[in-house]
């Protein structure tokens, strides 16, 4: 479902990234892409979308009972907000060699209660991100 919702940033000329919030009981709490050139807004990144979304629908800001899937690896930017939303699981797929959180700061930049895995339909991911680039080239 993430990576459908990448196809849909892309085919919006956004770079190819989404997201799903699920609950621990595998609702699907939300689902959204990068929206920065459509809202003009730099912070309208999918990770942050779904959270806000799901945060608003649940009237609560911590999500400890939630598992974010993502397509990319979060930069800094979102990882700080992802901490803060206190999530239980990050699962992304392809790593961000150039603005990656793991490569930018480390995972303590996280919730300490968060785990977060990576690889997750990787190739799938950065076979979108590579295609987007090389059209925009």
């Amino acid at each position: 479902m993430a990576l459908r919702m990448a196809e849909e940033a892309s085919q919006a000329g956004e770079v190819p990234v989404g997201a799903v919030l699920i609950d621990d009981s595998g609702q699907l709490l939300a689902r959204d892409r990068n929206r920065v050139e459509q809202l003009h807004d730099v912070t309208a990144h999918a990770e942050i979308m779904v959270c806000t979304a799901a945060s608003y629908a649940l009237q609560g800001k911590y999500l400890p009972q939630c598992t974010l899937y993502v397509t990319l690896e979060p930069c800094v930017m979102c990882a700080g907000a992802l901490k803060w939303f206190q999530l239980g699981r990050i699962v992304y797929g392809a790593d961000d060699v150039k603005g990656g959180f793991r490569r930018l700061a480390s995972d303590a930049v996280l919730h300490k209660r968060t785990a977060c895995v990576g690889g997750c339909l990787a190739q799938e991911s950065a076979a979108l991100l590579r295609g987007f680039f090389q059209r925009r080239r």
